[in-house]
């Protein structure tokens, strides 16, 4: 490498989309352009400019990914070129409910990357993320140092710095790229990559969904995920939670294609109503046909894709959801309120003095004055009450509020409620115009009473139907634009 183009490279203009040639950079090449040279004054990486998505081929039908954008790129010389930016996001799930997490250019998941098989792809990574990260480019077959295995195959990208992947894609299917530091993935960093194969997979499909299915802990009273729990009261669907997911639209006899990638702490049995499908891929690629048989259920794993396809030949809404019966809810919060006790060992319900032993009443043998569990700060748990936990007793705060609003609701004031060990259960709270949008027109009133965590809906639509929301949604986007 001669002087004039070595200075050149440490100059890190490298890094921008238009200049970079189309070989896989080496290490060296890739360290030159994260760090300054000695003694050089500080610059700004340049910007990679961005542009419309673009076409991606006759034939080729786009994937469809409610809720998330997709990510733009350019052309340079034979290369299509996108710009990944980490970083901190606020994320609504649900009207109202905004969290702090990470992602990418502004989204969690991250935007959708699409491509075709045979392309050579660059990647322009930059980090604004507080602390060093990674990416990797989960069940693509690409060279070692495009791997993104931080301390393996490349130098983690400190705050502030900036990596390019380039690489030639092979393959077709449903694949995904993520940090690989595992809290940042329990954080949200992870989005969808698609493949698309240099001829359409047989049989052919008329609509093409990708969803992302993730978990996240949450604490009272907190919007930053504990991304150290393994417990989850909050499940989305493409960054969203039911019902604020928005549906799949399909016309009545069309052919389906539905990408489905779990990236978090649980398996997820996916279930779809009304519907037998075959699973045609993982995330690994396309499964040969003498290996498909029917299902309507699915296990999606820890890290795993699964493609499903079937023939929409029934109209109706239908629901696709984790059948977890924990994932059908959201906002769930553990011990709000009492607990039960069966007379034998230590409580665990009492509050901060009761747990250390301080007397306040009785005498000092008393049980209520033995030692304790203590949960609290200052209330006592009405613990001998047979309840379950979303009920409370006087103290019980948040619980109490929650079983009030329960049996407020309509069908809920049987007679025999509060003889009945473990009443109430269920909750079934509807907002319909919190999130109704074109998708929703025409569901039935009170349909997201029973729509929440990971669940959404599979709308077949007879074709009247199918074309009014389609109006309906020309219609928002003008308004928008």
């Amino acid at each position: 490498m001669d002087t004039n183009r070595r200075s050149f490279l440490r100059s890190g203009f490298l890094a921008t989309a238009g200049l970079l040639s189309g070989k896989a950079l080496t290490a060296a090449q890739q360290h030159t352009m994260q760090h300054h040279h000695p003694g050089a004054p500080e610059q700004k990486p340049a910007e990679v400019p961005i542009g419309p998505p673009g076409d991606l081929g006759v034939g080729v039908l786009p994937v469809e990914t409610p809720d998330l954008p997709k990510l733009p790129w350019q052309m340079d010389g034979g290369v299509k070129v996108f710009h990944l930016v980490a970083e901190p996001v606020e994320q609504e799930f649900l009207p109202g409910r905004r969290f702090n997490v990470w992602g990418y250019n502004g989204s969690v998941p991250g935007l959708t990357i699409e491509a075709n098989q045979g392309d050579r792809v660059r990647i322009v990574l930059d980090n604004h993320l507080p602390e060093p990260t990674a990416i990797h480019w989960h069940g693509l077959e690409i060279p070692i140092e495009m791997d993104g295995g931080p301390g393996i195959s490349q130098d983690l990208v400190e705050p502030g710095g900036r990596y390019v992947y380039e690489f030639t894609v092979h393959q077709a299917g449903t694949f995904f790229y993520h940090s690989h530091l595992p809290m940042q993935e329990m954080l949200g960093q992870i989005g969808l990559f698609i493949l698309h194969p240099r001829e359409a997979f047989k049989p052919r499909v008329d609509r093409d969904f990708a969803v992302v299915w993730q978990e996240w802990a949450v604490l009272p009273s907190n919007s930053v995920p504990n991304s150290m729990s393994m417990e989850f009261n909050w499940l989305t669907i493409n960054g969203k939670s039911g019902p604020a997911c928005t549906p799949l639209l399909v016309r009545q006899g069309e052919r389906v294609r539905i990408r489905m990638v779990n990236l978090g702490m649980d398996h997820h049995p996916i279930h779809l109503h009304g519907n037998t499908f075959f699973v045609t891929g993982t995330e690994a690629g396309r499964v040969p046909e003498s290996a498909w048989r029917p299902e309507n259920t699915v296990l999606l794993g820890v890290a795993q894709a699964r493609d499903i396809e079937f023939n929409a030949k029934y109209a109706g809404d239908w629901m696709l959801h984790c059948h977890l019966p924990h994932h059908m809810m959201n906002h769930m919060a553990s011990m709000v309120g009492p607990l039960t006790h069966t007379g034998e060992g230590m409580h665990s319900s009492k509050g901060m003095k009761e747990g250390m032993g301080i007397m306040q009443r009785g005498g000092a043998l008393a049980e209520e004055n033995g030692p304790s569990l203590g949960r609290g700060m200052g209330h006592v748990g009405d613990y001998e009450k047979v309840e379950m936990n979303h009920a409370g007793g006087e103290h019980a705060g948040h619980g109490a509020h929650i079983a009030q609003e329960m049996k407020s609701m309509p069908g809920m004031q049987h007679e025999r409620a509060k003889s009945v060990p473990g009443y109430p259960q269920d909750m079934f709270m509807t907002m319909d115009e919190d999130v109704a949008k074109p998708e929703t027109y025409g569901l039935r009133e009170g349909w997201t009473g029973a729509m929440m965590g990971m669940m959404t809906l599979v709308r077949v639509l007879p074709p009247e139907l199918y074309e009014k929301i389609r109006s309906l949604q020309a219609q928002a986007r003008s308004k928008q634009s």
